[in-house]
């Protein structure tokens, strides 16, 4: 899924981040101004379910607009995707690498 919660606000009209912020807050959203700051300019680790509803209803949107599908991205078996290898008949997942939870890399043990 793709986060579009920016986009989805500049349609509406709301080009600040502090602007959302305050709308989402009259209507019993508080959202720290670091919370804030991930759901404007990236994607949200984690999000209520009632936060959304909040946020849709300040935007006066539906949750398709602020969630974009990307089913290309999706691993389906029987069939060879970008980082995957063949071997044999089987296929080989890519390596696992661990990232912190704002995305970075960790640095090498």
């Amino acid at each position: 899924m793709r986060w579009n919660l920016r986009l989805t606000a500049a349609n509406k009209g709301i080009w600040k981040a502090s602007e959302l912020q305050r709308s989402l807050a009259e209507h019993g959203l508080v959202i720290s101004a670091g919370k804030m700051s991930g759901l404007w300019s990236g994607q949200p680790v984690s999000l209520k379910l009632e936060d959304l509803d909040v946020i849709c209803v300040v935007l006066g949107c539906e949750i398709g607009d602020l969630l974009i599908p990307e089913p290309e991205k999706v691993n389906r078996p029987g069939r060879e995707d970008v980082g995957q290898a063949a071997v044999g008949s089987r296929t080989v997942a890519p390596a696992v690498v661990p990232k912190r939870r704002d995305g970075r890399s960790l640095p090498p043990a």
